[in-house]
């Protein structure tokens, strides 16, 4: 494997897993602070099983955040020096301001878990909401170094220097927003349906049922209202994206060829060689709408960008596709959730409904590596858009093979490891949790 292949597929792997730990690590805290608001207002046991489960949840995720997260730090110097010798000053801001909400979160995090009848009640829920709150900002200011990259801004660049360096405006870029709101509905989403699904499993196996149950209304809540809102932040990412990146716009639709009235390919198989795409199905003019807002709009196609500059065609589209098509399952299941609620309420003690929310625990956490690999594979073959080349980042040390295998091995310990401790959180809630003795159905 040559190393250039090994440092691009390390970082791969390596954020492949953080985003999973990090995005559950900053949704699970508004999750275990409902349950706490509820516990404090209703003062129904239940709610406050629910929480302290949640909240060992939360400290499991949050510490293998933190050492995939210090991983990755590490691997940014040791791969792409280049790319931080000249990157880092610019977009070290929001870096050193996520260090910042981390360390607030581990501070709140200790507070909430040891916090137990020695805070007053209200104090101790609040410092819960600042472990979530924080969390959220970690990951925001995470995804503005990234937008950075896909959108630089705050500097000059003449004769190979970066010059006039202003890291406010290259922390809020033209492309931070759109990302950052993507990225957090997202974590809410996967998060939720993964939540609600392992919930409604062990309610359809009659194991602690009234738990299960509040435990997966809550998840559930969560995980349909974020279904809802996250197209509208995908159409918010799409028109961005257009403007910004028109090579990875059309990389995701394989739209190969310059044109008004574009139409949207769903699906089909890219033929990158004859410039077309197979087994397809087309929407007329729908691509020029959600791209401009105007069904005529003109979309830019890759040839209208020089090849050395396309994007991996293949892949981009292939994950974007999936990231939309899981999107819009999820998105189905969420509105047949609200009309349960709102019109078929005997609905939400079927098994079918259930056994749908069980089907959809893996969805979200495809769709988010499907949106990741969009994001980073389609700003390709550059690590700073149109400023620096991924291969001209890459460090010139040798061995990087071993380095991959060696950080592979690594998180997949890391990830059996907490399967197993979330594995025996679920199985003995009965032991550990259910203090109402509530075992059987409900």
């Amino acid at each position: 494997m040559e190393d250039f292949l090994a440092a691009r597929l390390q970082m791969a792997f390596s954020l492949g897993f953080h985003i999973v730990f990090s995005c559950i690590g900053m949704v699970m805290p508004f999750f275990m602070c409902t349950a706490h608001y509820f516990w404090l207002k209703r003062k129904d046991p239940v709610y406050l099983d629910v929480t302290k489960a949640w909240s060992k949840g939360v400290a499991i995720f949050f510490a293998t955040g933190a050492v995939s997260g210090t991983v990755l730090s590490f691997e940014l110097g040791l791969l792409w020096p280049r790319f931080m010798e000249h990157a880092g000053p610019i977009f070290g801001m929001p870096f050193s301001l996520e260090g910042t909400a981390f360390f607030i979160e581990a501070i709140a995090l200790g507070f909430y878990l040891y916090g137990w009848n020695k805070f007053h009640p209200w104090f101790h829920w609040f410092t819960g909401v600042i472990v979530g709150v924080s969390g959220l900002l970690s990951g925001i200011l995470v995804v503005a170094a990234n937008a950075w990259m896909n959108s630089p801004a705050g500097f000059d660049f003449i004769d190979g220097q970066y010059l006039n360096i202003d890291p406010v405006k290259a922390m809020f870029n033209d492309a931070w927003f759109s990302q950052a709101l993507h990225m957090c509905i997202a974590a809410f989403v996967s998060t939720g349906f993964a939540v609600a699904g392992v919930h409604a499993l062990m309610i359809l196996k009659g194991k602690n049922v009234l738990f299960h149950r509040k435990a997966f209304q809550i998840a559930a809540i969560f995980a349909t209202i974020a279904a809802c809102l996250q197209p509208v932040s995908g159409d918010i990412s799409a028109k961005d994206v257009a403007g910004r990146q028109p090579a990875k716009l059309a990389a995701m639709e394989a739209h190969f060829h310059t044109e008004k009235g574009a139409p949207l390919i769903i699906g089909g198989i890219p033929d990158v060689e004859n410039k077309t795409v197979k087994y397809a199905i087309k929407i007329p003019k729908a691509l020029s709408f959600m791209a401009t807002g105007d069904f005529n709009g003109e979309v830019k196609g890759l040839d209208s960008i020089p090849v050395e500059d396309h994007p991996p065609v293949a892949i981009t589209h292939y994950a974007f596709q999936l990231m939309v098509g899981l999107g819009m399952l999820m998105l189905g299941l969420a509105l047949i959730y609200f009309y349960a609620l709102v019109k078929k309420k005997h609905w939400l003690d079927s098994k079918w409904l259930l056994r749908l929310f069980v089907i959809a625990t893996p969805m979200g956490y495809i769709a988010l590596e499907a949106g990741w690999t969009v994001t980073e594979v389609g700003r390709q073959p550059w690590i700073i858009h149109g400023v620096m080349r991924t291969a001209d980042a890459v460090t010139p040390m040798p061995g990087i093979a071993y380095s991959f295998y060696l950080f592979t091995a690594v998180y997949i310990s890391l990830a059996v490891i907490v399967s197993v401790l979330l594995y025996r959180q679920i199985t003995m809630v009965g032991k550990l949790y259910d203090s109402s003795s509530q075992t059987n159905n409900s």
